[in-house]
């Protein structure tokens, strides 16, 4: 009788429990070792969203202040407890003494008016408005120290290292940091919330305020309304940050995000952004490659089964970002297990399945049995081991 499924594969499942949680992450090193396109801010980086795959960085773990980048961390937090039904749309929120006076951008809120938290949410995204970041932060955490303590930890959750926070805003204070990688990090995951782009895609908007006085809302990201796909993510201007941008478009399937930091002016931040987002998309393309569940088209032997063999197919889909003309150097390198024992359980490992481009493996994902291959009845299993026994 053959070894057990269990003693063939048990090595094999070991390694492969870590390759198939990290299918699909972040590459550790970016596809490019240099910058393609001219940037003269200090800091940058662009990268595709869903993967977290960085196509090239400058500088990208140099701490810096970001100004209002920051806000994405208290957006993330506020779509986060909408999600986990903590807040409402409808929410009522009382702008407190600290909220109206912020400084910086503004919506101009009324000091101890009740506004809904949908007004407060597009205000800050569109407008980057302080105070109604302030407003959002009292609201989920009481004060803006205690909502500071959620960012931060929140932060060390993404495994954001080089990033602390001391206030909501982004307003220059010693003491706050953060880097482009750790903020391609924040914009991914805020990228995860599809009601995020219901806000940031908007272009002009107006606050009604309580007392029926309006405020316009202009979105702060230009290329929201000047390049084809943009639909977020957030600006940031100081004196100690200079001028700062995130920037996500989606073309084909593909989403980017351009991150620029230290720029000397406002222009040059979209400008760069700009160029970024053209080199991705106009030089790479996602690429699925496996599907999970498809049938490789191989299948091995079962020992004392109900049927005598089980196909393989592939346990994990797996996509990438290519250069055009790079997925004809794609091949498929599929090894399995001689045999195995019945029974056999849908999703069992059976082998490793490896992607090639050119001669380098790029990538592996499990092989697995594509379907339940059960043992006979006690009669048929009599008949079946007399035969083997031959």
């Amino acid at each position: 009788m053959k070894k057990s499924l269990l003693k063939r594969v048990v090595g094999l499942l070991t390694a492969l429990l870590i390759l198939t949680t990290t299918t699909g992450a972040a590459s550790t090193k970016p596809l490019e070792s240099a910058v393609p396109v001219e940037i003269a801010s200090p800091s940058a980086m662009l990268m595709e969203a869903e993967t977290g795959t960085v196509i090239f960085e400058k500088n990208a773990d140099e701490k810096r202040q970001v100004a209002s980048i920051t806000k994405l961390m208290t957006l993330l937090l506020c779509f986060e407890q909408l999600e986990a039904g903590q807040l409402n749309l409808t929410d009522s929120v009382t702008i407190s003494a600290e909220a109206a006076a912020q400084i910086g951008s503004q919506a101009l809120l009324d000091r101890g008016a009740t506004y809904p938290l949908e007004d407060l949410l597009k205000s800050t995204i569109i407008a980057s408005a302080n105070d109604a970041a302030c407003a959002l932060a009292e609201h989920m955490a009481g004060t803006e120290q205690g909502f500071c303590e959620m960012m931060n930890a929140r932060a060390k959750e993404l495994g954001m290292d080089n990033t602390y926070y001391m206030n909501c805003t982004g307003l220059p204070v010693d003491g706050q940091y953060t880097t482009a990688r750790d903020v391609a990090t924040l914009a991914s995951e805020v990228c995860k919330h599809d009601a995020y782009f219901t806000y940031a895609s908007v272009w002009m908007d107006t606050l009604i305020h309580p007392s029926g006085r309006t405020t316009d809302l202009t979105n702060t990201n230009r290329l929201v309304r000047f390049y084809d796909g943009c639909d977020g993510l957030k600006t940031g201007s100081a004196d100690i940050s200079k001028y700062c941008l995130t920037a996500t478009a989606s073309k084909n399937g593909l989403r980017l995000i351009a991150i620029v930091l230290g720029s000397t002016n406002s222009q040059a931040r979209f400008d760069e952004a700009r160029s970024m987002l053209d080199y991705g998309f106009n030089t790479y393309k996602r690429v699925t490659i496996l599907q999970k569940g498809e049938k490789l088209g191989r299948a091995i032997p079962v020992n004392l089964g109900i049927t005598e063999e089980v196909e393989a197919a592939v346990g994990a889909g797996i996509s990438m970002l290519l250069k055009s003309g790079q997925e004809k150097q794609l091949s498929l390198e599929i090894e399995l297990v001689e045999g195995v024992d019945a029974p056999v359980m849908q999703g069992d490992v059976l082998g490793v399945v490896r992607v090639k481009l050119g001669n380098q493996v790029v990538a592996k994902v499990p092989a697995v049995a594509a379907e339940d291959v059960g043992m006979p009845g006690l009669l048929e299993g009599f008949f079946l081991l007399v035969q083997n026994w031959r």
